[in-house]
Parts: structure tokens; sequence; C-alpha cells
């Protein structure tokens, strides 16, 4: 561990050199690129020469316990032993954490995709629910929400809504929501009292920017058509929404939130750039999990990830086992309790990847 530490440092300082060589400084992709990379290395860094000095200071209070001292000088070097024994343990945890590969898609925005699967009406009312608790999340944390696409139903709830999230690292946080969302309760619709089970599927995709995945202008058709549904006057009397075909995949996205055809395409384009993006990382995920599956996972859209039971204010994530009576306070965006618990069982795995890999 402590030579990948080294390696980090030496990576560091020859990235300060590089900061300052004239060349550098006058090409913008290279300042950039080691710009962030020089700031992604800063936190494990600052880390590491802290633990040095820890050490340092841990091994001259050691050395001095083998001098004559008085009863009550040695006392109080051992409890500064003891102290800086309890530092190196924390930092060395804290170095372990570091030192796990980060996801190169952590510090995207996120365009989510909310769909009611089984359950129709109730289906759709419980994508709203979903999309609510999302938006209650994201203003906690101070991000934006964007709706991109949506299809509303008379009762409130959406068949479907897309939108994006902008804000710091917001997909290392709700990466985790990709898959089948599950709820236990008595629907609004239903006179009988009777619980029933609706599902509504989440797709969480880390926006994807034209470094990221190349699309040629010759591999996408588009279409234009008249927009249909609530719009007002512009219904149906312009070509202003756009369906856009990814050839080579076969990916299709339909866009006519806006009026403006040109909005539209912007928008499609971002969707489409994301879902193709994607679909190159599930191939990717597929083969990995073919070797070993993730007890956390991102992956697979069709696993039954949570379900959030009504009657007993219950939600349960299923992927780890957790289980909170908090449903209400969790619908209210109230959700870090289990986005840590996620990250952090995501974490423990990885670290134990990692240490059966150096054995």
């Amino acid at each position: 561990m402590f030579d990948r530490l080294q390696s980090v440092e030496d990576r560091y300082n020859n990235l300060n050199e590089l900061l300052s060589d004239p060349e550098v400084v006058n090409d913008l992709n290279k300042l950039r690129e080691y710009s962030k990379e020089q700031s992604d290395l800063q936190g494990t860094v600052d880390a590491y020469r802290e633990y040095k000095e820890v050490k340092s200071q841990y091994k001259d209070s050691k050395q001095m316990l083998e001098e004559k001292l008085d009863a009550d000088m040695r006392e109080m070097v051992k409890e500064e032993v003891s102290d800086l024994e309890d530092q190196i343990e924390v930092l060395e945890e804290r170095l372990r954490l570091l030192l796990i590969p980060k996801d190169p898609n952590d510090d995207k925005n996120v365009i989510m995709e909310i769909r009611g699967a089984a359950g129709g009406d109730e289906a759709a009312l419980f994508a709203g629910n979903l999309f609510r608790m999302y938006s209650r999340f994201a203003e906690t944390q101070g991000w934006k929400i964007d709706i991109m696409e949506s299809n509303p139903t008379g009762l409130g709830g959406f068949k479907e809504i897309i939108f994006m999230i902008n804000g710091k690292s917001a997909y290392s946080k709700m990466k985790y929501e990709n898959g089948a969302h599950r709820v236990q309760r008595v629907p609004e619709t239903e006179s009988g009292g009777r619980i029933h089970t609706s599902t509504a599927t989440v797709a969480v995709l880390p926006e994807a920017e034209e470094v990221d995945v190349e699309i040629h202008e010759k591999e996408v058709r588009v279409d234009t058509f008249a927009s249909s549904g609530a719009g007002g006057q512009s219904v149906n009397t312009t070509m202003s929404a756009v369906r856009m075909t990814h050839l080579p995949t076969g990916i299709t996205v339909s866009m006519q939130d806006e009026k403006s055809q040109i909005k539209n395409r912007e928008k499609a384009m971002k969707i489409l750039r994301a879902r193709v993006a994607d679909k190159f990382l599930q191939e990717a995920q597929a083969e990995y999990d073919a070797v070993r599956k993730s007890a956390v996972g991102t992956g697979d859209r069709s696993e039954r990830i949570r379900t959030y039971n009504y009657p007993q204010n219950r939600v349960t994530d299923h992927r780890i086992g957790l289980t909170l009576q908090k449903l209400d306070q969790v619908l209210e965006g109230k959700m870090d309790e289990v986005i840590d618990a996620l990250i952090m069982e995501d974490q423990a795995e990885k670290l134990e990847r990692m240490n059966d890999t150096n054995v």
C-alpha cells in the first residue's frame, strides 16, 4: 500500500513541475488534463503527508521512552504514543479508502429516467413519488433538476419522466438507484382497502460528453414531427418535435418538451449520447459480472433493489439487507442513511477485492 502511496505522491510532484512548464501552460487541453489529475490526487497526497508526519512524531515519542525520564514525563509521553497510535490507525484506514479506484463517472451530472412498470395507474403514481423523492434529495444537496421529457397521467403520476441532475458528484450518489423499485400500499383508486404491489424502474446515466463517446453525424437519423399532447398553440402546427435514432445501436430518443426544434435537438442529443455510452458501459459490466457479481451493483435494471412498504412505514434495500422504519422521511428526500450505507458497502467490497488481489 505504501509503495502505491509513494507513487501517487511522486506523480503529484511531477504534475506540479508539468503545470509550471511553459509548453503545458500554453496548451489548454494539457493544462486542463493535468490540473484535473492533480486535483484528483490532492486528497490522497494530503492524507499521506499527514500520515508520514504522524508516523515521524510516533517514532520520536517511542525513542523518548528509551531515555531516562521522570515519572510524570514518562506518563505524558506514553499518553502521546497511545494517541498517535490511534491517529495512525484512523489514517491508515482513510488511506486504504482513498486508494480504492475511483469511478471515472462519479463527478458527472446524471440523467435519470423513471418509468411506471407493473401496476398501471398505481405504478405511474409511484413513479411520481420517486421523482418527488429524488427532487427533494437534490435540493438538500444543492443540485439543480432540469426536466427533459415527461409523460404525465391524469392522476398526478408519470408513465415516464426523464430529467437531468446538475450538481457536484451527483453520479457518485445517484448511481445506486439503478434498478426496479417496488411499492406495497393501498392504492388511492382501491375502495376495498387491499394492499397492492406495483413497480417502477429507474435508470441512472452519467452525462456523456463528446470526449466520452463519439457519435458521428452520419450515424444518427433525425426525424421531425408535430408535437402532441399539452403544449398550447404549437401543438400539431409546427414540426418542433424530434426523434433521433443511433443507427449502429438502434437506440432511439424522442423529444417534444420544448417549442423550439433546436432545443429539442439539444436535449435529445444529450439523452442519446448518455444512452449510447451507457450501453457500452452495460456491456462491459455484463462481462465483469460474468466473472464476479457485485453485491451492490449498478448494472442490471431488472434487479429489484428496494421495497417501499407504506402500511409498515418501511423501506428495505435488498442488495445490502438494510431495513429502515422511516419510509415517510425517505420519501421526503432524506435518503442519506440509505445512500451512505450503499457507499460503505461498495467501498468495503472494493477493499476486499483489492486485498484479494494483493494476496
